[in-house]
């Protein structure tokens, strides 16, 4: 299924793209896309079930109909860095024995064609194309990836907006430079894991007005999605509703010549990843 959530900020309902591209409402069965609905295989059941049925979910306008992002009340973000091999190399880090850890704020998540806001005094805003994963049921000390992928609910598309400066020169952790405010458009869509039967074969791909910066694929990942939800359970609880943020390929402003072309405000960023859908922001000041 490709579950989403449509309408006006802070006001979404559950809606779902059907097999022909026709946009659903939702609520009429369930409440919102949150980490209850995806630990819920009735409530679940019921979903498909509606939406195997002829006319039993309302048909939705979408023109002119905000997507928001396709998950409610996210409790966690956590991500990877430096995930992928071509990616390391282009910035001339050491490819890692252990999967790199950093967080980012629920609060940074917006909708897929969001406004992105540059931060005041920002010179090294950066883009990421990354593939997001979504708990479904909690994982903890986790034995093998293939048990960690049965704990997965579905995948998203999102975008890892990141200020190198804030990140890298300003002393102490990467935080800095990932939370700032819209700093991870997250959707358009949730699609269940059953629709997505290898997350390593993904084609990933970014343009900054309408240049081609990145093209990558999942198989490139350092650290596959099953190891590294099953490694991320034996040092926090995952909880349905969580987000990691896998990683990005080769092609990021931070990994080119100078002068480095980081994102200013009237950019517009383009990112999809094959069958999860695509986004699209343009920047503008804080």
């Amino acid at each position: 299924m490709k579950l989403l959530r449509v309408g006006t900020a802070g006001a979404e309902r559950p809606a779902l793209l059907d097999q022909d591209g026709t946009l659903r409402d939702l609520s009429g069965i369930v409440t919102d896309i949150d980490g209850g609905l995806l630990a819920d295989e009735p409530a679940l059941a019921r979903v498909r079930a509606a939406a195997a049925a002829p006319g039993e979910l309302p048909v939705l306008d979408a023109d002119g109909l905000r997507v928001g992002p396709p998950l409610a009340r996210i409790g966690k973000i956590v991500c990877i860095g430096l995930n992928y091999h071509d990616h390391a190399t282009e910035t001339g880090a050491a490819i890692p024995d252990e999967p790199i850890l950093f967080f980012k704020a629920p609060d940074t998540v917006v909708g897929p064609e969001d406004t992105v806001l540059v931060p005041r005094g920002s010179r090294k805003t950066d883009w990421e194309v990354e593939l997001a994963v979504v708990i479904g049921r909690t994982a903890r000390y986790l034995d093998s990836a293939e048990e960690a992928l049965g704990h997965v609910a579905g995948y998203a598309v999102a975008h890892d907006v990141s200020e190198r400066e804030f990140q890298i020169e300003r002393g102490g952790t990467w935080d800095k430079g990932k939370n700032c405010e819209t700093f991870n458009p997250l959707g358009p869509w949730l699609v269940t894991a059953d629709e997505v039967p290898d997350p390593q074969a993904l084609p990933l791909k970014l343009w900054v007005n309408g240049e081609l910066k990145q093209d990558g694929t999942t198989a490139d990942q350092i650290f596959p999605v099953g190891e590294v939800v099953r490694y991320l359970s034996h040092f926090m609880t995952l909880y349905p509703g969580d987000v990691i943020n896998t990683g990005t390929p080769a092609g990021v402003a931070l990994g080119q010549p100078e002068p480095k072309p980081y994102l200013k405000a009237g950019d517009v960023v383009e990112l999809e990843i094959e069958g999860l859908g695509r986004q699209r922001q343009e920047l503008k000041g804080a």
